[in-house]
């Protein structure tokens, strides 16, 4: 095997290229801002690679391990690479996709993933980190075993590569559509040789395309993707074994062959189309600036003014985070697979997939509500279709197949948010439909709810976690029903409205049955009304308790929608607040078999996973918002870092950093639908928000590190005295003026 030293300069080049193209001159380069490497060390779990925003592909190197932290493909501490994989999901605790791996090599190769203590047991190769470009839009990394450099660009659904190879009568690039283990099983594959107008070529002849597809099963039990590829110059030879076919070329020194891969998840005919109206030509380079330009159109969506650069780059990477997922699942001619397994045509909408739902519903899909809003009705519509074709609303979606991943109705509250916010693009009869549906299907301990009035922890499995998450749900659906019935002049339309949310708002109160006053924690109670025992709050066994990745400590606060029924648990809002107050002193150790995500403590409060993110702000809902002010400048100081070890938990499809966007702009959505925004301290001098109503400016008066308490606040010039914002005051645009103090009021 040719194992060469590749000459640094056209890499440093490229870098220095790509840090000066931020699209138009004299427009501010956010992508030089973002460290795409916060995250990949520790568990935060985030894609490496390139894609554009939202994008169906993201093209990126994937590495041999498939434990648990090389869910994306990739950590900092390993550099092994078996190819580049143009899908992957970013901070999730699941692994999966990894479809149509492309590996550039030289000479004779093991088809296999491989194992490290052996290079010969894989076509592998060590990637020289030390050399390694990694911006929005852009990645690209030598590989050391075969002296080839290998870069990456994408549009949404094309991943473009471009390898650099040595003089070589044994070069090659080979798919790999197996790419076997733990994750994901493929269950049927297909690679074959087409000419320019799309006939088949027979095996062992020379062409300058392919075309297959990759079906799986894993945590998506039912994928079905497609592709198309074009090189840029034939091959002389297609070798094929089981799951991996080789393209054989002859190179001289310092030789480019570019790949395009499109992807499609309806059919190969649709993957070409793809590629003809998003890629048609050759230039690697445009297409690093065109994904360059598209991803600084999104991050400069927020425009901040800090002293602190350590700050701007953590925010901005925490911005790019966010618009990794959900990601499209369609055609260009909008043609899409749905839920029920069937194709369908252009719906008038853009399908997306990856709704991590239990965990965005909470900062994620409130951010998207207010910078996104041209793509905030197509997620809605998306996950309107989803309902229609498998009968709920979204629980954990990916590439078309319902994973029902973690706890409750995580679908319903995004729905319900999009409503109350005013949303209008898409059929309220069909949203309402889906929601109420979604709430009574008698499934996933609903039925029991529905029988005992909570979930017994006897008879189901964290049935703490699921009948809290099913309250909060059930809180959204009956603000809808509240809105529709105000709005409603026909009087049996009305009452049935009224009647809906009383049934609800009833529902939704079905959390109080855990609270025992006596210990002053939620407890699982059996079917027969008792307390489950022996009982610590400390203690956590993960998937086989009473609670899902927590403990009773951080399950006790999951009311985010009933705060004053919360203070009626406690008997009072001293007494809440007492209580509130230990959760952040006490010992921070988890006592039993407890999950990883249980991460990021102070005391036992628990940044690193979702359950835990609205209780900082139940401060300021109680009167008390300079302790909301200190926790959350603590948590943004100290849980998020510009540092491969940078989260303090799984990026989960940008919730984590959504939490860091929003409260570092000064503000959170506790409620789960609605819209209020509840004040905390904002962290920059200044920032601009581009909303539907022109741009939405927070201004922070004498702020630093020592006045982090708001002693004022102007809306529009106006003196303003609420504790929260409304999103409709946000997305309307003008100015929130917080005077900032050292002093605690």
């Amino acid at each position: 095997m040719i194992n060469r030293i590749l000459r640094p300069f056209s890499i440093a080049a490229m870098a220095s290229a790509l840090l000066a193209c931020s699209g138009n001159a004299g427009t501010e380069n956010f992508t030089g801002y973002v460290d795409t490497h916060i995250g990949t060390g520790g568990h935060g779990h985030v894609f490496v690679g390139a894609n554009v925003p939202f994008g169906f592909v993201q093209l990126g190197p994937t590495s041999i391990p498939q434990t648990w932290d090389w869910c994306s493909g990739y950590h900092v501490s390993d550099s092994t690479v078996i190819g580049f994989s143009h899908t992957h999901l970013s901070g999730t605790g699941i692994g999966d996709l990894f479809d149509v791996t492309v590996m550039p090599v030289i000479g004779d190769v093991t088809y296999s993933r491989g194992t490290e203590d052996d290079q010969a047991s894989g076509l592998w190769s060590y990637a020289d980190r030390s050399r390694e470009i990694s911006v929005p839009g852009y990645y690209s990394v030598p590989l050391t075993r075969y002296g080839i450099t290998a870069e990456l660009t994408a549009t949404e659904r094309v991943g473009f590569h471009r390898y650099t190879f040595p003089a070589s009568e044994e070069a090659a690039i080979v798919f790999d559509l197996v790419n076997g283990g733990c994750w994901d099983k493929a269950t049927d594959t297909h690679i074959e040789a087409v000419d320019a107008d799309g006939n088949a070529v027979l095996a062992g002849g020379s062409a300058s395309a392919i075309r297959g597809w990759r079906f799986s099963t894993g945590w998506a039990d039912d994928q079905k993707l497609y592709f198309y590829a074009e090189f840029s110059k034939p091959f002389d030879s297609m070798e094929s074994v089981p799951g991996y076919s080789r393209f054989c070329f002859s190179t001289s020194e310092g030789e480019n062959i570019l790949v395009k891969v499109a992807l499609s998840p309806v059919s190969m005919d649709g993957a070409r189309a793809n590629m003809a109206a998003e890629l048609s030509g050759w230039d690697f380079d445009a297409t690093v600036k065109a994904a360059d330009n598209a991803w600084n159109e999104e991050l400069g969506k927020v425009r901040i003014e800090t002293s602190d650069d350590v700050d701007r780059k953590i925010f901005y990477t925490a911005l790019y985070h966010t618009m990794i997922a959900p990601s499209v699942f369609n055609d260009a001619d909008g043609s899409y697979r749905g839920s029920d397994a069937r194709n369908y045509p252009d719906g008038g909408f853009t399908n997306y997939t990856t709704f991590s739902l239990w965990d965005t519903y909470r900062a994620a899909m409130p951010l998207f509500s207010i910078i996104h809003p041209e793509k905030e009705n197509d997620i809605i519509n998306t996950m309107l279709h989803i309902y229609s074709q498998q009968g709920k609303l979204p629980v954990w979606h990916l590439m078309g197949c319902e994973t029902d991943c973690m706890v409750g109705n995580p679908g319903i509250p995004p729905v319900a948010d999009a409503i109350l916010k005013g949303y209008d693009g898409f059929d309220y009869k069909l949203a309402y439909e889906a929601l109420k549906a979604s709430a009574m299907r008698p499934d996933r301990g609903q039925d029991l709810r529905m029988k005992y009035g909570y979930i017994p922890c006897d008879l189901f499995n964290e049935s703490v976690a699921y009948d809290m998450e099913y309250a909060l749900a059930d809180w959204a659906v009956a603000q809808v029903a509240a809105k529709f019935a105000a709005e409603e002049t026909d009087p049996e339309l009305k009452a049935a409205y009224e009647s809906d949310y009383a049934y609800f708002i009833e529902r939704s109160r079905s959390y109080r049955n855990f609270f025992d006053p006596e210990t002053g924690f939620m407890r699982g109670k059996t079917s027969k009304g008792a307390f489950r025992v022996p009982f610590s709050p400390f203690a956590s066994e993960h998937r086989a308790d009473d609670y899902c990745e927590g403990n009773a400590w951080q399950y006790t606060w999951l009311a985010p929608h009933d705060f004053d029924g919360l203070v009626e648990c406690f008997g009072s809002k001293e007494a809440l607040l007492v209580k509130l107050d230990s959760l952040f002193t006490v010992s921070s150790v988890i006592e039993g078999g407890a999950s990883p995500d249980i991460s990021g403590l102070i005391g036992q409060y628990a940044h690193g996973n979702e359950p835990s993110h609205h209780i900082l702000y139940f401060y300021t809902i109680a009167g008390q918002p300079w302790k909301t002010a200190e926790k959350v400048r603590e948590v943004l100081n100290t849980m998020y870092h510009a540092a491969p070890d940078g989260l303090s938990g799984n990026e989960d499809v940008g919730q984590m950093s959504a939490w860091y966007v929003l409260s570092s702009l000064g503000f959170y959505q506790v409620e789960p639908a609605g819209g209020r925004y509840w004040f905390g301290s904002p962290l920059f001098d200044k920032a601009e928000i581009k909303v539907a109503g022109g741009t939405f400016k927070v201004i922070a008066d004498n702020n630093s590190d020592q006045n982090i308490y708001i002693k004022s606040v102007k809306l529009n010039g106006k003196p303003y005295d609420r504790q929260y914002i409304d999103f409709r005051d946000i997305t309307a645009g003008g100015e929130l003026v917080f005077e900032m103090s050292s002093e605690a009021e």
